[in-house]
């Protein structure tokens, strides 16, 4: 097969993948902050809502575009609106997945520096062209960097990790995976104020600091990531581990191609599952601020039901409903990480079992506690949602490589995550097109999203049935020739990474990545504290 520009520029220098090779003696924990600065950049995905007022008033003094979306697209004299931009995320999110997909088996192949880097490159200069989008007034060219090419770089960057890490940590697999996916859950808390104080200090004669803004955390981004590629570090073919493994019921020695896996039932049964679990969890964080205003409304500020806010109460509900959108984040982010562990000493069916059933028993109890007026109560359930919803992510990644075997997890996991690419773009749609239905049909807005929280209750009673469902891949899907290159062995011996000491490097790479999350999760608290 011909090399792509990129295998060729990584064999000739230092994106080669025999120069990420690890020494005897490589401290395994110096690999997830590498991760984690490709994650906690790509992850400001979940935070880009804060730039759609901005950008809906560039011109100061011109009205909305009302000319349709296609001439939108290239109209320089009108105020792009909202609904126009929105598409933006839902493009990104859909093509992480299917880039994730197309590009595994060449994430297997180049390895993680090459892959990271690219992912650097698609992402951060993605960002840059869209901020030349804002200036110049284009949206196809904010489309075109931010949706097309940033999403292919959010699709490589996701992946990159996953089977590195898997290596490295064969006996946490769960935990390992979940340091790093929990990176994206994170991402918004960084990036989102970051945005926001960004435009504020560019702001000035009448605009409001979004391209500066963009060009700015392009740059950011391409150099986290770039020194997160840089970072990483692979078993060496013959040591493919670092740990001895843990072995069961539902743990594989022995790998099966990506291009068998799709083949079998426990492949749509897994992407059935992630579907399922991302259409729910989606669909409630694209509505929580404005679903939690429609419910309680003026309770929020503590007045009694039906009487109406004036404009100061109207900002202390605004407030409260931007409080919960901080303590989504924060549970989006943790949860990931508490999930992924705990897989790791209860198995990856049992894990997604009781998450998928606890959510579905909480998506039912959501018009209950809407109509009782417990607010409380209310946002604990949302919460916790939001944390199984992140859960669904960190998880896969292990339960793949428990599955089919770890030598081409990266490649499967990319093909599983088009689920997220459907689910991206049926959730929100899903649920914005039934609460306007429901205004339609007269209901009160306080009724209006009974139906899509029982509708998303059933998603997630299908996704336990397709995961009771799951079980071992038969004999006849594994590789035979385990001594074959796309065969490497994966299992048993390998060398034992120190882990008595980090030194200077080690140190500073977890400072690097820790104290912008901390700072993240310092300002996700202050907006949440509004709620109490």
């Amino acid at each position: 097969m011909t090399r792509t520009w990129v295998e060729g520029a990584a064999a000739a220098g230092w994106l080669n993948r025999e120069r990420t090779i690890a020494r005897p003696g490589f401290n395994r924990w110096l690999v997830p902050p590498a991760a984690l600065a490709i994650h906690l950049s790509i992850g400001m995905a979940y935070g880009f809502s804060v730039f759609w007022l901005p950008m809906g008033r560039l011109l100061p003094y011109s009205p909305h575009c009302h000319v349709g979306f296609l001439a939108e697209l290239t109209a320089n004299d009108c105020n792009w609106t909202v609904p126009s931009l929105t598409p933006i995320f839902e493009t990104f999110i859909a093509l992480l997945g299917l880039s994730a997909a197309v590009f595994g088996g060449w994430v297997e192949r180049v390895g993680p520096r090459a892959s990271g880097f690219v992912a650097a490159v698609c992402w951060g200069g993605g960002l840059l062209i869209g901020a030349g989008g804002v200036a110049i007034h284009q949206l196809w060219l904010v489309f075109l960097g931010v949706g097309v090419i940033g999403g292919i770089g959010q699709g490589l960057g996701y992946i990159t990790p996953v089977t590195t890490l898997i290596r490295w940590f064969p006996d946490r697999r769960g935990m390992a995976t979940g340091f790093a996916i929990m990176g994206y859950g994170g991402g918004a808390m960084i990036g989102s104020p970051l945005a926001v104080w960004l435009m504020d200090r560019f702001s000035g004669a009448g605009s409001p600091g979004v391209a500066a803004a963009l060009a700015v955390m392009g740059g950011i981004y391409f150099m986290a990531m770039s020194m997160g590629a840089f970072g990483f570090r692979v078993l060496p073919s013959h040591r493919p581990q670092a740990a001895p493994v843990k072995t069961g019921h539902m743990i594989t020695l022995r790998n099966v191609h990506f291009d068998q896996a799709w083949k079998t039932p426990q492949f749509w049964l897994l992407w059935t599952v992630l579907c399922a679990n991302v259409t729910a969890g989606i669909a409630l964080i694209s509505m929580a601020s404005p679903m939690f205003q429609d419910v309680f409304g003026a309770r929020l500020a503590g007045l009694p039901r039906g009487v109406d806010a004036d404009m100061t109460q109207v900002a202390e509900i605004a407030a409260a409903a931007a409080g919960l959108v901080g303590l989504i984040s924060l549970f989006n982010s943790l949860g990931r990480l508490f999930w992924a562990s705990m897989s790791d000493h209860v198995g990856r069916k049992m894990t997604y079992a009781v998450f998928l059933a606890l959510g579905a028993a909480l998506f039912a109890c959501l018009p209950t506690l809407a109509h009782l007026g417990v607010a409380v109560a209310f946002v604990g359930a949302v919460c916790l949602i939001i944390a199984m919803y992140g859960g669904g992510y960190s998880t896969l990644p292990a339960y793949l490589a428990d599955i089919f075997g770890t030598r081409f997890v990266g490649a499967i996991h990319g093909r599983v995550l088009t689920a997220w690419s459907v689910a991206g773009v049926v959730g929100p749609a899903l649920i914005a097109s039934l609460r306007q239905a429901q205004l339609q049909a007269g209901l009160p807005k306080t009724q209006a999203y009974d139906v899509t929280l029982y509708l998303m209750a059933g998603l997630l009673v299908v996704g336990f049935v397709c995961n009771l469902l799951v079980r071992p891949v038969a004999d006849t899907h594994f590789l035979e020739d385990l001594a074959t290159p796309d065969a490497a062995p994966t299992c048993e011996v390998g060398i034992v990474a120190r882990e008595d000491h980090l030194g200077v490097l080690g140190a500073l790479a977890w400072l690097a990545v820790g104290v912008p999350f901390l700072i993240g999760l310092y300002i996700a608290l202050q907006g949440a504290a509004v709620l109490l």
